[in-house]
């Protein structure tokens, strides 16, 4: 918590240029605008900051608490070709201007039809309708919203940037000063004369200007013009309080939509969950009890007649396909999963404050990182009760560290020349991409071989039953079991689309998200879903004699994300109409492979741990000679 006196200066600073029509972010100081007097100055930035574009730098826009004025700041040189081309291009594109006061992101109102909206950050400049010119925005009028503090014998200490503050008892002097609780900026283009101009100094007070409604009295973009800045700041005192502060930015678009689609979700689905469930288990215990009321020799009479599920009873733990790889997106899932819900419970209770910027990306990576102890653990265990031995344990450990880090840093390296190639602040620094093969190799890797060492050392999972010599041919299909498979991932997507449109809304069209309640209770409905329908899906198999079940009780839920990602391309089409060219696609959909990806390893591990118990649990319940 900061407090100010009257008259103490604030300086704003400036994050990355950011456009919802090419998603490519670009330096501010990458246009021709004024530079604070000491040259710029780079923020201290964390890693989930790198990682998502931002580049905060220091501005020579200075306000002095509670004084109102109006500023001259700088006139820029004759622009030349390319610097009109660049302001254009940045126009045409909406580029928004990104401000942060003690913070706070600069808020904008605007009108459109009819409705009133809000935005963070103002535009470069604007084109109006049906004309061919541009202008540029360069004068902002700065309205800063304060709060009055007043303290008896307390003392602000340890003021710090992420808005934490530490009261303690000071002498019996009163402490006051002021908070900043709001920043709203109004911006508009004027053409001042730069003759007169020039003659001013930074920060020389001003006659107030008021933004004009006719064109020629606006700042064009093109060559040989000289750029005036100027901006008016005006303290208002707001009754806000400073815990309160972000909560005009949190207000999510729609919030009734929200609530009555995601209500309507639970409903639907804990109705189909329940259906499937309770026809379910009538269907095992009618089976079961039958069984056991039987005396030996009718037991022995039946085991001859046996038909469905008992009749795989020799091969229904027989070694799957390729079942390394089974276990290493296994280890890999149980991984993603466990970062996920550790992240959403942490947000969900507050611990991610919005005025932590990046602070969820680098939760979510350490998380990761040592979580690599479970994903081993879980790997090897899983592959020495199909083996029946460790032997090979080193080589599932490595592949379960390196399986999905490898295919996130394939796909982000490719996206990464694409935003070198645009010069795009977005891009990885070469310096970060060590950072995170040191993060990725001396903590991770580490770390999951500790887990397969420790899954060697733990107690083998005993089948119930033993596995015949000779596979058992399984009868013909009518129709291709993969397809029943496919269809089974509709079930979670139900639950999770509605989420997903404002999550992908949040990210693409630059809105915080912050209903983490919410995605916590559609992250448990996920949970019990996919497992439901991969055991339903693992049952019915079993039913038609078929005992190759581990594979497709893993894609029985974990196809949800072939749907995640034909909606994302859904999304690209019809909500992103404004995203333009080719890199802004490829980017969208390499960021939406890697989200899809997560999503098939963690809910198929979901499915398939669910799927072992039950087989394990239905077949240890009855005993087949």
């Amino acid at each position: 918590m900061h407090t100010y006196s009257k008259g103490d200066k604030i300086f704003a600073k400036v994050n990355s240029l950011t456009s919802i029509e090419t998603e490519l972010p670009f330096s501010y100081y990458s246009l021709p605008y004024c530079r604070p007097d000491g040259g710029i100055k780079k923020s201290a930035e964390n890693l989930g900051e790198l990682l998502m574009g931002d580049h905060i730098d220091n501005s020579p826009y200075r306000f002095r608490m509670n004084v109102n004025e109006t500023v001259y700041l700088c006139t820029t040189k004759p622009l030349n070709e390319n610097e009109v081309k660049l302001l254009k291009q940045r126009t045409r594109d909406l580029y928004q201007v990104n401000m942060i006061l003690d913070n706070l992101p600069a808020m904008r109102y605007a009108t459109q039809n009819g409705v009133k909206i809000q935005w963070t950050g103002y535009p470069v400049g604007y084109t109006p309708p049906n004309s061919n010119d541009d202008y540029i925005i360069n004068h902002l009028k700065f309205t800063v919203l304060i709060h009055e503090y007043e303290g008896s014998g307390v003392e602000i200490i340890g003021t710090g940037e992420e808005g934490m503050g530490v009261i303690s008892e000071a002498d019996k002097k009163k402490a006051s000063g002021y908070e900043i609780v709001g920043f709203v900026v109004n911006p508009c283009s004027i053409k001042y004369d730069p003759e007169v101009m020039k003659k001013h100094n930074m920060y020389d007070n001003i006659t107030a200007v008021s933004c004009p409604q006719e064109l020629d009295k606006s700042q064009i973009i093109r060559e040989q013009e000289r750029v005036s800045f100027t901006y008016e700041v005006e303290f208002v005192k707001s009754n806000i309080r400073w815990p309160s502060r972000w909560d005009a930015y949190l207000k999510m678009e729609g919030a009734r939509v929200h609530w009555f689609s995601i209500l309507n979700s639970l409903m639907v689905i804990f109705f189909l969950a329940g259906i499937v469930f309770v026809i379910f288990l009538r269907t095992v215990r009618r089976d079961l009890t039958r069984y056991e009321e039987l005396d030996k020799e009718a037991q022995a009479q039946m085991n001859e007649e046996l038909s469905g599920w008992k009749l795989v009873v020799g091969d229904v733990f027989r070694e799957p396909e390729n079942s390394k790889l089974l276990c290493v997106m296994v280890g890999d899932g149980v991984q993603i999963t466990g970062m996920a819900v550790v992240t959403i419970v942490f947000a969900a209770f507050g611990f991610m404050s919005p005025a932590s910027r990046g602070m969820l990306l680098t939760g979510m990576i350490i998380l990761y990182l040592f979580l690599g102890i479970i994903a081993g653990y879980v790997a090897v265990r899983l592959w020495r009760t199909i083996k029946g031995s460790s032997e090979g344990w080193r080589s599932v450990s490595w592949l379960v560290s390196c399986f999905f880090p490898g295919i996130v840093f394939v796909i982000l390296t490719v996206l990464n020349f694409i935003l070198w190639g645009n010069n795009s602040t977005g891009a990885i620094p070469i310096s970060l991409y060590f950072v995170l093969l040191a993060l990725w190799f001396c903590i991770s890797v580490p770390l999951t071989l500790l887990g397969g060492f420790l899954g060697t050392r733990a107690e083998a999972i005993q089948y119930p039953v033993r596995t015949n010599q000779i596979p058992r041919e399984i009868p013909a299909r009518k129709y291709p079991s993969w397809l029943l498979v496919l269809g089974a991932g509709t079930l979670p997507f139900g639950t999770l689309f509605i989420e997903l449109f404002f999550i992908l809304s949040s990210i693409w069209l630059g809105r915080f998200y912050y209903v983490f309640g919410f995605l916590l209770i559609v992250l448990s409905l996920l949970v019990i879903v996919c497992a439901e329908v991969s055991v339903v899906l693992t049952y019915m198999h079993l039913c038609v004699e078929d005992w190759r079940w581990w594979w497709k009780a893993f894609f029985a839920s974990g196809s949800v994300s072939l749907y995640v990602f034909l909606y994302s391309i859904n999304y690209l089409v019809f909500d992103l109409q404004s995203l333009s060219g080719p890199v802004s696609a490829i980017l969208y959909l390499g960021y939406s492979l890697i989200m899809a990806v997560a999503i098939m390893l963690s809910t198929g591990t979901i499915g398939f741990l669910m799927s072992f118990y039950f087989v394990h649990y239905l077949f240890s319940s009855v005993k087949i000679d």
